[in-house]
């Protein structure tokens, strides 16, 4: 396979060309320009010094073709062989831009859908483990939240806000044509987190990634296009260029830059006692004898009277700083790449470690991706892609849960409580491990083998008539285990050790064939058809098992354990597809564009498994009219507009329409023999589920200014939602609890606004700036009943509000004179029940979006990188269990906002008396500890100097660049916690909570890109 690397296919009938692309002002090359000799198939690339050479049967004079972004496209006529000289004028335009859509490609000034390109260059070095949270900021209308410091765990992304409540709303990844799982594997428990399975790809391999947002984009896709599409393009050689060889090394660090404020062992023990005699004295007042005796006495008062010693006694143990660490993160990356005329090559292997900001969580990534195109002939050619992942967690509980809980028992630990007994024991809480425990024993490890690849073949059949086939897998082998010794909670007596063992594997293969043709009449006319077929199985397979019981903590298998149970679990779901697109264009200047899909599911009931999914868009670029062709302050001016339906299947059961029984049910049918084996009814059938659906329209602006120096794109758009997929309550006389249904509608209207602009551009100078925003308005118009979520139904969907929104009582102030709290009465029937709870704020910001600004002088290079998010609101669970005015006893942690609690008359506070009587602290859902979760962030910044050629060269290096990078490195925020871009839990219907998640880290970072 590899001999065909380095051999050049010649005849005596060739010759060779060379020369050099250039800026036709300052002189200097252009690497990365496209070189196309007319009327041939031979094209490539200029490398890194803005050379190309040819080896062609053409006789000279020979024309070419050649494009740059931000260059005129120009076509140059050569009479020589050697030294040819290709001068480009700059156009600081994008238009020639080639934009990877659905099964296919365009130039962006012919778009008519609505998609956003990132450079994967540009954020390939931001230090976290996947590309979905370096897109953050990048794409206007993509809202995306890591929600946690620990890397390699699940990110939140909504395309256009979200459509589904119990579909997936998660946006459909396409790695070089293969339709990738995004969904977690992970069955143990991680206090409600999920890893992120897009963690696994290496960035940096990444070529481009494309952003598919309305319908006359995403229609193509069908059922998998409702939530947008992200379409990721890796690395591939480029014929008829020399082996280039490229090395990236990094190093950093990574630390959280700010921690809680808790109180000390005396100011806990202060406020303890002045909680019990306030009660005591409520509890006279009420004559509750039994609360009278409760809080007689209180807890920290001398040891000789049987209490916990005199607040002053108390000592203040610091837990946070013993958990958090400056974590190390490394990165290496090492890629091949090159062609001859008939083929062309990449290589690439990576390895990545980062340590999170608390102790002892790690992610690490080894890959390995080779990608090769071979032309067989002149009509064919054939190609694979393969990229083969080793992804390792040392897994941490980082969202909810006590047991096993790193942050909780960290944070929710009282300050005063010793870390050891008098013996030199480890104390034990009622509730927490204790963090030395947990930080010696801690033994949570996940490793993922994931294989993404695919081969095709691609003929041309007549000119402008292509076929292409192309077989696909995405294979992921997931093994998962846990060890909880008898030291920690969850492995105390009567347990004796606890052991989980679980392996999942997740097979999804795809086959698919297109025919396209595309045709250009008169100069003026041309049309493109595009015709084909998906089909698709995904198989999910898990078995796990568990043991209890161990001799001593030196046995960790679960054939050593006591007790020991097991599980299995099989799922399949297949997909039938056939789709279509017709495009025309006048002139390039009236463009109109048809699509559809027909997807058929087995995941629905047999009267509806198939679903249409159409679209239709036009654009018309005015710029091309008589009326404004020659208004030079104006390059272009486009209007677009679409509209088509969308599907969405994902995140159902693959089993959801169908009604099923299960195994492993006892029956008593005689007392000798013990139970028999039989069956139970496990799920009631639905055969008319159907697919849920989202129309969505779109109209878009695009206008360049002062020869494309400035661009802005506007775009407008309405999502509607019917038939949401939803599980409702059935009557619990029939045996179940629900079942799958479509029962619900959601609308999503925004807006997107994204700026570009080349500001200087000079031989030594340049300065760009990418700017956008977006506002995205939610609402559930219709819904059956109300769906809450999470402990307590902190949050609410509910018909006529936004999804995530928070369920509270309304507390109006805290009375000055009795320091009693004051809630809204909502019903007005003179009491606070739950009837007075409302819906208050949403996690879903009013508009979030941006900011990007690159300098180049000289050698240097600066790029700093702002993020938004404003209107959010983040509901402190942290606050809520940290400010209990100590009706949680004593083992409970304060927070040292409790400090600023009512303690006479006169006092203005929005923090209650501390009692356990009344609505001061029995009332959990207060919106007090709502708040806000705007914030600006410097999410990047990265300075580079690249080493003057004229002194790499004598150490035959083609470039060398070191850089630094930082990220997090300033944060603006009014939330009281250290970050408020956190969610305890990967469930897709709650957002905004925040307890137990390590926050955001700060990273520094040094490297050097070289190129041979």
């Amino acid at each position: 396979m590899l001999l065909p690397l380095f051999t050049y296919a010649q005849n005596q009938d060739n010759i060779t060309l060379s020369g050099v692309v250039i800026d036709a002002q300052t002189k200097t090359p252009l690497p990365g320009a496209t070189v196309h000799i007319k009327n041939t198939t031979h094209d490539g690339l200029t490398n890194d010094k803005g050379e190309f050479n040819f080896l062609t049967g053409q006789r000279l004079p020979i024309t070419f073709q050649v494009s740059y972004i931000g260059y005129k496209q120009a076509e140059i006529t050569a009479n020589q062989r050697t030294g040819i000289v290709l001068g480009l004028e700059a156009a600081n335009t994008q238009l020639n831009d080639v934009v990877v859509v659905g099964y296919g490609t365009q130039q962006r000034k012919s778009l008519i859908s609505s998609i956003s390109k990132v450079n994967a260059s540009g954020i390939k070095d931001i230090p976290v483990a996947g590309v979905d949270a370096q897109l953050q900021g990048k794409a206007a209308g993509v809202q995306i939240n890591s929600n946690t410091g620990v890397p390699g765990d699940g990110v939140f992304i909504r395309v256009r806000g979200a459509t589904s409540i119990n579909a997936s709303n998660d946006p459909l990844y396409v790695v070089d044509g293969v339709f990738i799982n995004n969904t977690s594997l992970q069955t143990v428990s991680t206090g409600g987190r999920a890893t992120s399975p897009i963690a696994d790809i290496n960035p940096a391999d990444i070529e481009s990634i494309e952003v598919l947002k309305d319908a006359s984009a995403t229609a193509i896709y069908g059922s998998r296009g409702a939530n947008g599409v992200v379409i990721i393009t890796t690395k591939r050689g480029k014929f008829g260029t020399k082996p280039t060889v490229t090395f990236n090394t990094s190093h950093g660090w990574a630390w959280a830059p700010q921690l809680w404020d808790l109180t000390t062992g005396p100011e806990h023990a202060e406020i303890m006692n002045e909680f019990y005699r306030n009660s005591e004295a409520d509890a006279i007042a009420a004559g509750d004898q039994a609360g009278i005796k409760k809080y007689a006495q209180v807890p920290f008062r001398p040891v000789a009277d049987g209490g916990r010693g005199t607040p002053k006694e108390q000592q203040t143990y610091d837990r946070l700083h013993k958990l958090f660490r400056t974590g190390l993160l490394h990165n290496y990356n090492l890629a091949l790449q090159g062609g001859s005329p008939t083929n062309k090559y990449y290589i690439g292997a990576g390895y990545t470690q980062q340590q999170a900001d608390i102790k002892p969580i790690d992610f690490n990534r080894a890959s390995l991706k080779f990608n090769f195109d071979q032309k067989v002939g002149d009509k064919i050619t054939v190609g694979t892609s393969n990229s083969l992942y080793r992804s390792f967690r040392n897994q941490a509980r980082s969202g909810d849960g006590p047991q096993g809980g790193l942050l909780q028992t960290a944070l929710h630990t009282p300050t005063y409580l010793p870390e050891v007994n008098p013996d030199g024991t480890p104390a034990r809480y009622a509730g927490f491990d204790n963090l030395d425990v947990l930080l010696n024993n801690y033994d949570v490890n996940t490793t993922s083998l994931r294989y993404i690849g695919n081969i095709y073949a691609e003929a041309e059949i007549i000119p402008d008539l292509k076929f292409r086939t192309s077989w696909s897998l995405d294979y992921n082998h997931y093994d998962e285990s846990e060890y909880w010794n008898n030291l920690t909670q969850l492995g105390s007596a009567p347990t004796n050790g606890l052991a989980t063992s679980a392996l999942t594997q997740n097979t999804t293969w795809i086959n698919e064939q297109t025919l396209t043709y595309r045709k250009t009449l008169n100069t003026v006319h041309t049309f493109g058809i595009l015709v084909g077929n998906t089909l698709q199985s995904n198989i999910q397979s898990t078995t796990s098992a568990q043991g209890s019981g161990f001799p001593s903590n030196a046995f960790k298998l679960i054939s050593a354990a006591a007790t020991r149970t097991s599980s299995q679990l099989w799922s399949k779901a297949n997909l039938a597809s056939f789709f279509g697109r017709v495009d025309y264009n006048y002139a390039n200047k009236y463009f109109v564009e048809f699509s559809v899909r027909a997807d058929g599911s087995s995941r629905f009931g047999a009267n509806h498994q198939f679903g249409y999914f159409p679209a239709v868009g036009a654009a018309w670029r005015l710029k091309e009219e008589g009326f404004l062709k020659d208004v030079n302050s104006i390059s272009d001016l486009k209007l677009r507009g679409s509209i088509g339906l969308t599907g969405n299947q994902n995140g159902i059961n693959n089993f959801a329409a169908q009604g099923l029984w299960s195994g492993g049910a006892g029956y008593p049918d005689n007392t000798t023999s013990g139970d028999q084996p039989g069956i139970y009814p496990l799920q009631l059938s639905n055969p008319d589920l159907r697919w849920e659906k989202t129309r969505q329209a779109n109209i878009g602006v695009d206008l360049g200014l002062l020869n494309d120096r400035i661009g802005i794109e506007v775009n407008l758009y309405s999502k509607h939602t019917t038939d949401a997929l939803l599980q409702l309550p059935v009557n619990a006389i029939s045996g179940f609890n629900s079942y799958a249904s479509n029962a619900g509608v959601i609308n999503n209207k925004g807006y997107e606004v994204a700026i570009n602009t080349f500001n200087i551009r000079n031989r030594h100078f340049t300065w760009q700036t990418n700017f956008n925003i977006s506002g995205n308005s939610n609402k559930i118009v219709q819904l059956p009943i109300p769906v809450t979520y999470y402990n307590r139904d902190w949050v609410r969907l509910q018909q006529g509000y936004s999804m995530y929104s928070f369920w509270l009582y309304k507390q109006l102030y805290v009375d000055p004179q009795t320091g009693n709290a004051v809630f809204e009465d909502v019903n007005k029937d003179g009491q606070i029940t739950v009837a007075d709870r409302q819906i208050m704020g949403s996690a879903i910001p009013k508009f979030f979006g941006g900011i990007t600004n690159n300098f180049t002088y000289k050698g240097f290079d600066l790029g700093v990188a702002f993020t938004f998010q404003y209107g959010n609101d983040v509901y402190n669970l942290n606050r809520f269990f940290g400010e209990g005015g100590g009706t949680r006893d004593a083992n409970r942690v304060l927070f040292a906002g409790q400090l600023n609690r009512w303690q006479k008359p006169g006092d203005i506070t929005d923090v209650p008396r501390v009692t356990a009587y009344g609505n001061n602290y029995t009332l959990e859902q207060n919106n007090r500890f709502l708040e806000d979760g705007s914030f600006l962030k410097l999410s990047s910044l990265t300075l580079g100097y690249t080493v003057p050629k004229s002194i790499t060269s004598r150490a035959g290096f083609q470039t060398v660049r070191v850089y630094f990078t930082g990220s997090n490195l300033l944060l603006f925020k009014k939330y009281s916690g250290p970050d408020p871009e956190v969610n305890v839990t990967s469930l897709q219907n709650v957002q905004g909570l925040d307890l137990g998640t390590a926050p955001q880290p700060r990273t520094v970072q040094f490297g050097v890109n070289v190129t041979l």
